[in-house]
């Protein structure tokens, strides 16, 4: 009865830090979408003093966020995120629009995508 019991203990704790993990994903990449919407709306108003201010802040919330995802994350995804924050910062730098906005909506897809890949599925056991 004891190790049944304990069992119990220990799935329920497994499946509670999926859930938690799984949620603090989903509100660190809802909040970096949200800063980089903001950002590419003053790219598209051309404000580029504050985009870069912007890039800026989402390069600062992205290293505060993300200091723990490399316990459950795949490296190669995170390297492939910072690899596209830093083409971001280049492209605001230089004041071209095109390829900001286009580097921007890629890198809301890798974080998008950060969450549904680490979500307890059918779809994700399988």
């Amino acid at each position: 009865m004891r190790l049944l019991l304990s069992l119990l203990i220990i799935l329920i704790g497994i499946l509670g830090m999926g859930v938690w993990t799984n949620h603090s994903l989903q509100s660190s990449t809802d909040q970096l979408t949200k800063e980089i919407n903001l950002l590419i709306s003053e790219i598209e108003q051309e404000g580029w003093d504050t985009a870069l201010k912007r890039t800026a802040a989402v390069e600062k919330n992205w290293a505060d966020s993300a200091r723990w995802w490399p316990v459950f994350l795949d490296h190669q995804e995170m390297d492939n995120i910072e690899f596209s924050m830093a083409k971001v910062k280049a492209y605001v730098g230089n004041h071209n629009q095109a390829l900001a906005l286009g580097q921007l909506e890629e890198l809301k897809l890798m974080l998008r995508h950060i969450p549904e890949k680490e979500a307890l599925s059918i779809k994700n056991i399988l």
